[in-house]
């Protein structure tokens, strides 16, 4: 595989990953979870709300991208809920902080760069494709 192709296969690997934290955050968006207190904890037997994730993406060193996945900070936005069984004195609750119109653009984002590496690894398979017709 050329290095062209090996750099465009990353970069449609990166768009997979980024689509599928971002279908993640989307399908949980609306878990909610018990307030945490001032250090993170919440009360015993009381569920905790989704940790929404980001993707991390780097330039390798040998050309191409390199991702990695991290927890979104903050993780939990306090939204209104008083009849949430596990709602505090103040009927809020904890839940995840996913922007859904970002992940809508991420998502498209993601689709159009995977598009678009798949464009550059056809037509550097047509490029070899011609080299070899020449040299035979």
């Amino acid at each position: 595989m050329s290095s062209i192709s090996t750099t465009a296969l990353s970069g449609m690997n990166a768009a997979t990953r980024r689509l599928e934290v971002s279908a993640s955050n989307v399908a949980n968006s609306s878990s909610t979870g018990a307030l945490p207190d001032a250090s993170g904890a919440v009360p015993a037997g009381a569920p905790r709300a989704f940790v929404p994730l980001v993707l991390v993406q780097t330039a390798s060193a040998g050309g191409g991208t390199a991702t990695s996945v991290a927890a979104a900070k903050p993780s939990t936005i306090a939204i209104s809920d008083p009849q949430a069984p596990f709602a505090n004195q103040s009927g809020l609750v904890a839940a995840p902080n996913v922007d859904l119109s970002q992940e809508m653009l991420g998502q498209m984002i993601a689709s159009y760069s995977f598009s678009a590496n798949a464009t550059l690894m056809k037509a550097d398979d047509r490029m070899a494709k011609s080299l070899l017709d020449i040299t035979a």
